[in-house]
């Protein structure tokens, strides 16, 4: 197991729609973790269009971070270091106008100061991959002053 205590994904997903932001506006949810892998969902609507009426490419890369940020949290003892994201790519691969997306996140590095995590975006009635990004985490200490 890779995460650094055994978490469950009711757990992951309280804590992360607790924290009002951007993750809840869009619907995201932690729905399953392994011992070595993360999935999370999102259901794709009209809020989520760009002008030509499929998900705008920003929902996806919101989608993919999140994913890839929480998997990086969830290595690191909280006492100690935190993690953020640094560099994100993403690639768009098919359009979509509704559905459920699904993320998927494995690590590709582990690294004291950088965690870079493999994220595939499938649509969950197809199996049809949507977006597959590439998110790398910084991992900074915790000082009394992030408190």
């Amino acid at each position: 197991m890779i995460w650094f205590k055994n978490y469950t994904a009711e757990e992951l997903d309280a804590y992360l729609t607790s924290k009002k932001g951007l993750v809840t506006l869009l619907g995201i949810h932690v729905f399953e973790i392994t011992a070595d892998s993360l999935k999370l969902n999102m259901n794709v609507d009209e809020r989520m269009h760009q002008v030509h009426g499929i998900m705008h490419g920003g929902a996806s890369c919101v989608l993919i971070e999140t994913a890839g940020s929480l998997a990086s949290g969830l290595i690191l003892d909280p006492k100690l270091s935190y993690a953020v994201g640094s560099q994100i790519n993403v690639n768009h691969l098919r359009p979509i106008k509704n559905g459920m997306l699904v993320a998927v996140v494995k690590a590709v590095h582990l690294g004291r100061q950088k965690h870079v995590w493999d994220i595939s975006v499938y649509e969950e009635s197809t199996g049809k991959i949507v977006s597959k990004g590439e998110l790398t985490c910084s991992v900074l200490k915790v000082h009394e002053y992030d408190r």
